[in-house]
């Protein structure tokens, strides 16, 4: 009898190894076989071995660690590479992503929320080949190409090769994704990323579209064009639009035309998010949305202003590896780190997650469990100065880093304010999300000096109140942003 995800034990790897080359990565894959799972982000695969999948799996191998891999780098085309651990928040954070891959940097910026995009990675995106994935139809239409290592050495495929079905890619034994590389932006094109979820945060994808159109010479008429559509079909589609639009200056009847083509070469499905019928009609309104605002240049024109990333002055995206390799971590092992300002030493459960770690090893009682599926916020910490949810994060990746709770926000003789402000606005409630919320707001408050609703909103995307009070939320925020002196960054 096939057993429900729910029923199933949780798989829980006895042993963690953070290796510091890819090289090192590479033979401890090959060493260790189907008993190994690679680990960057680590917010599809925690939830997974959660609900008992992959249960031969003894031992996470954690690159998030191996130095060069967190970077996004410029290429003598003018385009870019992204490395394997490269965040969905440090694309949306570079300008240079912006420029030369604007779908791209609007697709991350849908992803999840700020927390979640803190520790997602883009390569995990495409590996983890899930067609409501969003930044694989922006990938393919940019023409990004997906980079290999393995025991045969080094290879190079175009995303829409590598991904080979519902979940599947190319690759092979013992092959590591090391990064993405875009080329430069061809002259005269543009292009966007649009989506429908069921809410404005914390949203699967019920359909996605990436056009891109390249112009003429003359800027106004159409050379060629091209859709990615996400979420119906088994996998991520491209579909050539070049006979509806080609010779056009995309007025309203090619535009319907083309609409109407993509919606026809969808092949969606129903599921607890959408029926097949809606997602055809989605594909078809967004589709024009989307080359109406290519034809007349808005297709920038829903950046927002700012993004709140919750993340520290000095953090800059990127999680420092440790001075010295870590070694391999087994269970029982003692692993030292910071938490709350103080040095400890507490024996490793390599395969729990932070937020089990913290309340069961750590006594950081206020870290709550809500979902443990990164949905609802609760489980909100800081790691080596950003904001995540632990409950996605290995347990031994606290191993040399530093880990902030609700615990070392304040006192209850000198709160911070934040704390202060929570209090005196009513916005504790029940108060079971109210430290996920404490530690988003933390890290908020100290990204802009004139805080407005929008930010607010956006910087608490990903922690949900289960007594909707959200407008007390908000106010204790303003209040304690209010208070803090000093200059945006």
């Amino acid at each position: 009898m096939k057993m429900h995800d729910v029923q199933r034990p949780p798989t829980r790897p006895q042993r963690y190894e953070a290796p510091t080359s890819i090289e090192h990565a590479v033979a401890l894959l090959a060493q260790a076989g189907d008993s190994a799972r690679l680990i960057a982000g680590g917010s599809d695969l925690l939830v997974e071995l959660d609900r008992g999948a992959h249960n031969n799996t003894d031992l996470l191998i954690d690159i998030s660690r191996v130095p060069g891999l967190d970077g996004i780098d410029s290429t003598a085309d003018g385009g870019l590479r992204v490395g394997a651990a490269v965040t969905h928040n440090q694309v949306v954070a570079d300008e240079r992503c912006r420029v030369i891959a604007l779908p791209l940097a609007q697709a991350c910026l849908e992803v999840g929320s700020p927390q979640l995009r803190n520790r997602a990675t883009v390569v995990g995106n495409i590996v983890t080949a899930s067609p409501a994935n969003d930044t694989i139809g922006p990938l393919m239409v940019l023409g990004a190409t997906v980079e290999i290592v393995g025991p045969r050495g080094t290879r190079t495929q175009p995303v829409a090769e590598f991904i080979t079905g519902f979940r599947k890619t190319s690759l092979g034994p013992g092959e590591i994704v090391t990064g993405l590389v875009i080329p430069g932006k061809a002259a005269n094109t543009r292009s966007m990323f649009v989506k429908a979820g069921l809410r404005r945060a914390q949203a699967i994808s019920v359909a996605n579209a990436t056009v891109l159109v390249r112009f003429e010479d003359d800027g106004s008429t159409v050379g060629s064009a091209t859709v990615a559509l996400g979420s119906v079909a088994p996998t991520v589609i491209e579909v050539r639009l070049d006979q509806y639009l080609a010779g056009t200056s995309l007025d309203a009847d090619s535009i319907d035309l083309a609409a109407r083509a993509a919606a026809q070469a969808a092949s969606p499905i129903d599921d607890l998010r959408s029926s097949a019928e809606y997602r055809l009609r989605m594909v078809e309104v967004m589709v024009r949305r989307a080359l109406q605002a290519v034809a007349n240049s808005q297709h920038a024109s829903t950046w927002p202003r700012r993004t709140p990333m919750l993340w520290s002055e000095d953090f800059a995206g990127r999680f420092a590896p440790p001075e010295r390799a870590l070694g391999a971590i087994a269970e029982g092992d003692q692993i030292e780190f910071t938490l709350n300002g103080q040095e400890v030493s507490v024996a490793a459960h390599p395969g729990s997650t932070l937020l089990d770690f913290l309340r069961d090893s750590c006594g950081a009682k206020g870290v709550k469990e809500g979902c443990a599926e990164g949905e609802c916020g609760a489980c909100t910490v800081h790691l080596d100065g950003a904001a995540v949810m632990s409950c996605l994060v290995p347990s031994a990746r606290a191993a040399g880093a530093d880990v902030t709770t609700v615990e070392g926000l304040g006192t209850p003789q000198d709160l911070h304010p934040v704390q202060a402000s929570f209090a005196s606005c009513g916005a504790a409630q029940c108060g079971f999300c109210t430290p996920g919320l404490l530690m988003s707001a933390s890290m908020l408050i100290g990204e802009f000096d004139d805080l407005d609703r929008n930010d607010i909103q956006a910087g608490l995307a990903g922690n949900l109140c289960r007594c909707t009070g959200y407008g007390a939320i908000e106010a204790a925020v303003a209040l304690a942003a209010a208070s803090q002196p000093g200059e945006a960054r």
